[in-house]
């Protein structure tokens, strides 16, 4: 190939993955490797494949979540409970750099396409198995899905007010940290086995696990004071002044102005110059002491003067805040547009849609959405084709309800 064409390669050209996978986990972390240039085969079950599918919000039928979540796959169906479709993985898996799946252990052992049976095709074989609670322990069986995963991660805890239940992010949060880990461990797999000479291995990365490695300080301070610490609301704990505070149009402004000398011009520039000049609040140690004080002086403050006034006061004076937005609030903004983290497509019907861009910003070999989630099956035939298999075994395998 000429130097001219490998310039425009994405970085993950080449790199083939087999994804396994329903719903989120699985499918976001192989999503990520397309939007780097992995080929990506999806396999989904000939009986209305990835239940993503219908999920949420539709149009004509499909999800508005598949197109983002699916993008630049290629999709193949196979009824993986079969003899014959364990055949057409098995072959996929022989010339195949990464399988991603999210079953639960011992799922694809059952249908007798776990990592022994894999791995023994294809040596070199690197194996992303994403699940609740992982591969291994006596929870290993359990069903497991993020929001349980959030939970014994530790981070529902946390969330919310302490006079209140815990409550939940509005996202699938564990379910895509794990995706992350997922992509991590593949990268590094394929580095070691690339260029250190390694052989393939599986990445077990479970749900519960990925929640608690954002835990922060959570188990030492338990470990060394037996502390336990508990739901702070809208504030950052132990890290003051650092708050969601409303405004006096009724809007929500987020300050952080937990740096020493942030603190300072933040003091300053509300007019409290004795708060900014005292000795006890030089350092955070101080200011902790009195939380509730400060978030009141704050909060009296935001709540004296409209958003548009408290962002410009506290930009001006070089301190970190903002307001909260929503989906609208994105969608308009001037900064999102302008890095492309805004991006338009076309669906097949010619109907226009909105998709977030691309991250992280590569400065050579980007990321980019070559085609939105395909149709179910929409390249079985191509895929197979390329397997060997001729239009009339295709259509014995059809009728079987193989494919």
């Amino acid at each position: 190939m000429l130097a001219a064409d490998k310039s425009s390669l994405k970085p993950l050209s080449g790199l083939k993955v087999i994804e396994m996978g329903t719903l989120i986990a699985g499918p976001f972390a192989s999503r990520i490797l397309a939007e780097f240039g992995a080929d990506v085969i999806k396999i989904e079950s000939p009986q209305g494949g990835d239940p993503l599918r219908t999920w949420r919000k539709l149009y004509k039928g499909t999800s508005l979540w598949w197109y983002i979540q699916a993008r630049n796959k290629k999709s193949i169906t196979v009824n993986l409970k079969v003899p014959q479709g364990q055949q057409i993985v098995c072959e996929l898996v022989k010339t195949a750099d990464i399988v991603i799946e999210n079953f639960r252990p011992g799922t694809l052992e059952k249908w007798g396409l776990g990592w022994d049976a894999l791995s023994a095709i294809n040596p070199g074989l690197i194996m992303v198995r994403i699940s609740g609670y992982g591969q291994t322990g006596p929870y290993r069986d359990q069903t497991g899905f993020g929001a349980i995963g959030e939970s014994m991660g530790g981070i529902r805890f946390l969330s919310g007010y302490p006079d209140r239940a815990p409550v939940r992010v509005g996202i699938s949060l564990g379910d895509s940290v794990a995706a992350m880990y997922g992509v991590i461990g593949a990268l590094m797999a394929v580095y070691h086995r690339n260029v250190n000479g390694g052989r393939g291995q599986y990445v077990d990365v479970a749900l519960y696990e990925s929640v608690f490695s954002l835990m922060e300080s959570l188990l030492p301070e338990y470990d060394m004071f037996n502390f336990i610490r508990n739901r702070s609301g809208a504030s950052l704990p132990g890290i003051v002044p650092s708050n969601t505070y409303i405004t006096r149009d009724n809007k929500y402004v987020v300050i952080g102005a937990n740096s020493d000398s942030i603190f300072k011009r933040m003091m300053m520039a509300i007019a409290r110059e004795d708060l900014a000049n005292a000795p006890d609040l030089a350092h955070n140690d101080g200011r902790v002491a009195r939380t509730e004080e400060l978030d009141r002086v704050i909060g009296a403050w935001t709540k004296e003067n409209d958003l548009t006034r408290v962002l410009d006061v506290l930009d001006k004076a070089q301190v970190p805040c903002g307001k909260i937005y929503d989906i609208a609030d994105i969608a308009n903004d001037i900064h999102y547009q302008a890095r492309e983290m805004i991006q338009e497509f076309k669906l097949k019907d010619g109907h226009s849609l909105k998709l977030p861009g691309i991250i992280p910003k590569l400065s050579a070999t980007p990321g980019s959405t070559e085609w939105l989630g395909p149709d179910l099956g929409e390249h079985t035939h191509q895929i197979l084709y390329e397997l060997g298999y001729d239009d009339v075994q295709q259509s014995a395998l059809k009728e079987q309800g193989v494919i």
